[in-house]
C-alpha cells in the first residue's frame, strides 16, 4: 500500500516546495483545525486475531493521504529553507499505520516509517526544526493517529484487584518499535524551549489531554512510562491546562475507586502528583486539601493498595509537611478506611501511619489519638503476627514513642488490656518480647499508672466474670422452669439433653 502511495509521487519538489513555503501546506489539507486536531475514527479495525504470545492487539487506523515534497529525501540532500517543508511531508508520512500483529506482513514499509521517525527525532534535537502553527499541528496529528487508540475489552486486567499486579507479567505491545519513537518525538517536541505554548496550546487542547489519559490503561508498562514523562511534561509547560489537568486526574482516581477498581496507570498517575504536590504554594488552596480528602485518602480503599502503595503516601506525606494541621484529618481518613479483615493490608496501612505520626506534632496528635489507639490495640491483639508486631514497631521510633510518653495517661489505659492479653495468650514469640519490652517501658516511665492499669483490669475481668456467672445461674433457672412445666396443647417444649438424661 505505502509502495503504490510513494510512486506516485514525484521526484523534484521545487514546485511543491514554493507552495508550501507560500503558506499551503499539506496539514491544511488533512483536516487539523485551529481548535484541536480533527480525526475520524470511523472504519477504524481492532484485529480478532488472537496472538499466542502474550502481547496486545494495535487498533488500525485509516491511512492518511501523503501529499507535498517528496518525503523520502533526507534532510541533509535539501536546501535550509525547504526542510521545514520536508518535515511535515515527512510528518504526513508516518501518520500512515500497519497491523503489527503479523510480523511478516509490509515488513518493508515498516521499517521505512521507523527510519522516517527516527530521521524526525534526530531533525527536532539538531535544534533545526522552527515550530511554527503547521509544524505544531502537524505533529500533533502525527502522534495522535499513532498513538490514540482504544483498547479491545479484554485488553484490560481481570485479576480481582485490578490494574497489573506485582507478580504478573507485564505484556507488550507488539508496535512498540514505532510507539517509542513517536513518544520519544512528542517528549522532545513538548520539552523544547522555542515552542511556543500559546500557539500549542490551540492542538495540546483538553481533548488532546484527555486521549493522553485514557492510554494510561495500556498494559504495556514502557508506555506508561513515556506518558508519565509526557503528561508531567505538559502539566510544567501548559500552566493553563494544570486545573483541567488535576480535574481530569481526580476524576480517573474517582472512577477507579467507586466504580470499576480497574485501572493500570493510578502508580504513574500518583507520580506525576507526588512532583506536582510538592509545588505547591502555602497556604494551600482549597482545591488541592480537596484533592487531599476526596481523590487520595479514598485510594487507601481498593484491594490493589500495594501496586501504587509507595506513590500513594508520597503524595499524602507530601500534604502533611507543607500543612501540618492536616495530620489529624488525614489519619481519620486512615481509620475511615482501615481494613478489618486484610492482614496484609493492615500491615501497609500501620507502615504508612508511622510515616504521618512522624510529621505530626502534639497538638494534632492528641486530636486523634483516642480513635487512634482504640483502632491499634485491635492491632495490637491481632492473631496475624505481622500486623501485631508492625503495630508494637512504632515505638520504636522515637518521635511517635515521645508522642505516646507525654500522653500516656490516655494512651496506656487503652492498650494495657491488649498488652496483657498478648502476654498471655500470644502464640508468637516475638510478639511476646515486644509485648513485654514495651510494658516495661511504661512501668518504668510511670509505675503508678502501670499498677492502676492493671487494678483497673482485674476489677472489668472480675466484672465479667461475676456477669458470666450470674447468666449461667438465670439459664439454669430458666431451664428448671420449664422442666417442671406440664406440656399441654401447643405449650413449647425444652428438648433435655441427653446426658443429662443419662444422668
Amino acid at each position: 500500500m505505502l509502495k503504490q502511495i510513494l510512486s506516485k509521487l514525484p521526484r523534484k519538489s521545487s514546485k511543491s516546495d514554493s507552495r508550501d513555503s507560500n503558506g499551503s501546506n499539506s496539514i491544511s489539507s488533512n483536516a487539523v483545525s485551529n481548535n484541536g486536531i480533527q480525526r475520524s475514527l470511523s472504519g477504524n479495525a481492532v484485529s480478532a486475531r488472537s496472538n499466542s504470545a502474550k502481547r496486545m492487539s494495535s487498533a488500525v487506523f485509516p491511512s492518511s493521504v501523503v501529499a507535498g515534497i517528496e518525503p523520502l529525501l533526507s534532510f541533509k540532500d535539501v536546501p535550509n529553507q525547504e526542510r521545514q517543508n520536508l518535515f511535515i511531508s515527512k510528518l504526513n508520512l508516518c501518520c500512515v499505520v500497519f497491523d503489527f500483529n503479523d510480523l511478516n506482513k509490509n515488513c518493508t514499509e515498516k521499517d521505512l516509517k521507523r527510519q522516517t521517525l527516527i530521521e524526525l527525532v534526530d531533525f527536532i534535537s539538531s535544534g533545526s526544526a522552527k515550530f511554527t502553527e503547521p509544524v505544531i499541528a502537524g505533529i500533533c496529528k502525527m502522534s495522535a493517529v499513532n498513538l490514540f487508540r482504544v483498547f479491545p475489552p479484554n485488553y484490560r486486567s481481570n485479576s480481582s484487584g485490578g490494574g497489573e499486579g506485582e507478580d504478573d507479567e507485564p505484556m507488550f505491545d507488539p508496535a512498540w518499535t514505532h510507539l517509542q519513537i513517536v513518544y520519544d518525538l512528542l517528549v522532545r517536541f513538548i520539552t523544547s524551549s522555542s515552542l511556543d505554548a500559546k500557539v500549542a496550546k490551540k492542538y495540546i487542547d483538553h481533548s488532546f489531554i484527555l486521549k493522553l489519559l485514557e492510554l494510561f490503561e495500556s498494559e504495556d508498562p514502557r508506555e506508561r512510562d513515556c506518558l508519565k514523562t509526557i503528561l508531567h511534561r505538559v502539566y510544567g509547560k501548559f500552566m493553563v491546562h494544570r486545573p483541567f489537568i488535576r480535574k481530569a486526574v481526580s476524576n480517573v482516581f474517582y472512577r477507579f475507586v467507586f466504580e470499576t477498581e480497574r485501572h493500570n496507570g493510578i502508580a504513574e498517575l500518583l507520580e506525576i502528583f507526588g512532583s506536582v504536590i510538592s509545588g505547591f504554594a502555602l497556604p494551600l488552596k482549597e482545591e488541592h486539601k480537596m484533592f487531599l480528602w476526596r481523590a487520595l485518602i479514598p485510594l487507601h480503599k481498593p484491594k490493589s493498595l500495594g501496586i501504587y502503595l509507595q506513590q500513594l503516601s508520597y503524595c499524602v506525606t507530601q500534604f502533611v509537611e507543607k500543612e501540618p494541621k492536616l495530620a489529624s484529618s488525614v489519619i481519620r481518613g486512615f481509620l475511615k478506611y482501615w481494613p478489618v479483615t486484610n492482614s496484609q493490608k493492615e500491615v501497609m496501612f500501620l507502615g504508612e501511619l508511622e510515616e504521618i505520626l512522624e510529621g505530626t506534632n502534639m497538638v494534632e496528635f492528641q486530636k486523634i489519638m483516642v480513635p487512634l489507639f482504640q483502632r491499634l490495640a485491635c492491632s495490637l491483639n491481632s492473631s496475624h503476627f505481622q500486623v501485631a508486631e508492625r503495630a508494637l514497631f512504632l515505638w520504636n521510633n522515637d518521635h511517635i514513642a515521645n508522642l505516646i510518653a507525654q500522653n500516656r495517661q490516655v494512651i496506656l489505659p487503652l492498650i494495657f488490656p491488649a498488652l496483657e492479653r498478648n502476654i498471655r495468650n500470644h502464640w508468637n514469640q516475638a510478639v511476646l518480647n515486644l509485648t513485654v519490652n514495651i510494658k516495661k517501658m511504661f512501668t518504668e516511665m510511670d509505675n503508678d499508672l502501670v499498677l492502676s492499669c492493671q487494678e483497673k483490669l482485674e476489677e472489668e475481668e472480675a466484672k465479667l466474670r461475676s456477669a458470666a456467672e450470674k447468666r449461667k445461674v438465670t439459664w439454669e433457672r430458666l431451664e428448671s422452669a420449664a422442666l417442671s412445666q406440664p406440656v399441654t396443647g401447643k405449650t413449647a417444649v425444652l428438648v433435655t439433653p441427653a446426658t443429662t438424661i443419662a444422668n
